[in-house]
């Protein structure tokens, strides 16, 4: 492992304890100033906010510049590892969401919701599994020192996929015959969180290996990226910091089945990749990609289809809240358990 992608020492090891203390601070900062927060959410293009794009920029950048974009044909070694995150991402995930909503939300939950907004919360609930992520996933891989070659390449994979396997999936889980896909957020995000990145990244990659500077611009930019990634928390709650305060058992009822769909995705895929004995460097972003979605997407079609006070607008914006801090979790518990899975590859072996 490489002085670059090691975890940043005591900040790394207790960063679910500063995001707990960011969630705390941004509802507290979104109910004491909500109109300085709602003027930074609305600063936005097709429901893109800028705000967080340009954090989500100084986040990814570092896990960028460290591909070597001559040897992503190496991704193909790798091939079992993108056929198990497809596989999460658009066979199972999207379904498995729609089997929990129905049976937490229509079910067990049914008494403490309002009649009338359960099958609004089953739809955005549809609507945030039917997306793999696109920009936190670098973010997550970057955590478990994942194969950047492979995440650069299952990301874009998945974008070309949804571009055409979006529209489908909802709409039946949905039971309609069509849906309306805010393409201008879609192309939007591809272009903001893939395109230019990449760009940026292998032109500057190129500078600083010629003036061998690559490493001590990474040791820069490493604490930035974490910052950075904080900040992010505090703004996304800040935003939804009245609504939070507002409907706290709404919010905790939607975000039962949401945690359930992660942890399930993510395991399912960590299982599948040490089954196949695939490399701990694809397992990790492999499980990560399988279980994180992309929640611009999710609200803004949640907000397309059923309005921006909906319930489906909510439950997407409750993904959001709750992706951060589960997600970290799930990063925990995959480099905890590295020895564990490279033992039993051997094994298998």
């Amino acid at each position: 492992m490489s002085s670059n992608t090691q975890p940043m020492g005591l900040f790394a090891r207790y960063l679910t304890i500063w995001v707990f203390l960011c969630i705390i601070a941004g509802i507290t900062l979104g109910a004491f100033f909500p109109t300085l927060f709602h003027t930074l959410g609305g600063t936005e293009i097709a429901h893109i906010n800028l705000p967080v794009a340009i954090l989500v920029w100084a986040m990814i950048l570092p896990m960028l510049l460290k591909i070597d974009y001559g040897s992503l044909h190496e991704v193909w070694d790798h091939r079992r590892g993108v056929g198990v995150t497809l596989a999460i991402n658009w066979l199972v995930k999207p379904f498995s969401m729609a089997l929990l909503g129905w049976l937490f939300l229509q079910y067990l939950f049914a008494p403490f919701l309002e009649a009338d907004k359960i099958s609004e919360y089953i739809a955005g609930l549809i609507l945030l599994a039917a997306a793999p992520c696109t920009a936190m996933v670098f973010v997550w891989s970057r955590l478990v020192d994942g194969h950047p070659q492979f995440t650069l390449s299952q990301v874009a994979l998945n974008d070309v996929i949804m571009v055409v396997a979006f529209a489908p999936i909802v709409g039946l889980l949905l039971g309609i015959a069509s849906i309306h896909i805010p393409w201008n957020t879609l192309l939007l995000s591809v272009l903001l969180y893939i395109v230019i990145p990449v760009v940026l990244a292998y032109l500057g990659r190129k500078m600083l290996l010629v003036k061998d500077r690559l490493g001590d611009v990474l040791h820069i930019m490493d604490p930035i990226s974490m910052g950075a990634l904080l900040v992010t928390v505090v703004l996304l709650f800040g935003f939804q910091g009245e609504q939070i305060l507002a409907q706290p058992l709404v919010i905790l009822l939607l975000s039962i089945p949401i945690m359930i769909q992660v942890y399930f995705n993510a395991m399912l895929a960590y299982w599948m990749n040490k089954t196949l004995k695939v490399v701990h460097s694809v397992a990790g972003p492999s499980a990560l990609i399988g279980a994180s979605n992309f929640f611009e997407l999710a609200v803004a079609t949640a907000i397309a289809l059923f309005g921006f006070e909906s319930g489906a607008a909510l439950a997407t914006v409750v993904g959001v809240l709750v992706e951060v801090p589960v997600m970290l979790t799930v990063v925990s518990i995959v480099n905890r358990s590295k020895i564990w899975y490279e033992r039993g590859i051997k094994e298998v072996g």
